[in-house]
């Protein structure tokens, strides 16, 4: 991840448009991981987490739960949410390195790959291989197709909004970031896209078979999702 989006993550921003928003979010995330999970004696690695507000929810159906993120805040905050639940770990990404050869059942990247590089991506999907079990399952979503326009965003961001009680704050939300750090990056840097045949490359490249998923986590389903199992 580059330094000026690692910085952006880093400090306070405006992603989410209030409090209800930011817990809806974070909670639909957590049910939907906690879904995959394949028994209570499984461990799981969460890499790009975030704030993982209800991380809890995916806790309590495995074993371990790592919780990995790059901005030193969000480590911060997490630790301390969390510092009284000994299944929940905090990790930066350098420290992924050590943990045990094939020890996950489950790895999720979930909305980081459209803030790397393809090359980035590729570096961790074999750190992914590595470490996870035979029988295990790596799950990259919220993938960006390259036909996929902002405006498909857009619109999911205002049904969320309206399903979940936040659409005018969610429109007032839009207005502010025309004028946002995240929209000047996102202008400068851009994000990566991939099409489906490309992740499905990505993945078998790094020792995966890979297969869509029939939804993607959280509540853009114009983005894709990838399931992928060690070759």
């Amino acid at each position: 991840m580059t330094g000026s989006w690692l910085a952006f993550w880093d400090k306070p921003h405006a992603i989410y448009v209030n409090a209800r928003h930011k817990d809806v979010h974070y909670r639909l995330i957590a049910e939907e991981i906690a879904a995959l999970v394949p028994s209570r004696q499984a461990r799981v690695l969460d890499y790009g987490c975030g704030e993982a507000l209800h991380a809890d929810v995916v806790a309590a159906a495995c074993a371990e739960l790592f919780l990995c993120d790059g901005a030193p805040s969000v480590r911060a905050g997490l630790a301390a949410r969390f510092a009284g639940d000994g299944k929940i770990h905090g990790l930066a990404p350098d420290a992924i390195a050590h943990l045990q050869q094939n020890s996950l059942e489950l790895i999720v990247l979930h909305s980081v790959a459209q803030y790397l590089s393809t090359a980035e991506l590729q570096a961790l999907l074999a750190t992914f291989r590595r470490l996870i079990a035979p029988s295990g399952v790596v799950l990259v979503s919220d993938i960006i197709a390259p036909e996929l326009s902002a405006a498909a965003d857009v619109t999911a961001l205002l049904r969320f909004g309206a399903t979940n009680g936040f659409l005018l704050a969610a429109l007032g939300g839009l207005t502010r970031t025309l004028f946002s750090d995240y929209r000047r990056l996102r202008a400068r840097y851009g994000l990566t896209h991939y099409s489906e045949a490309d992740m499905l490359q990505l993945l078998s490249a790094a020792g995966f078979t890979g297969e869509r998923a029939a939804k993607n986590i959280g509540h853009n389903q114009s983005r894709m999702a990838f399931v992928a199992r060690p070759q």
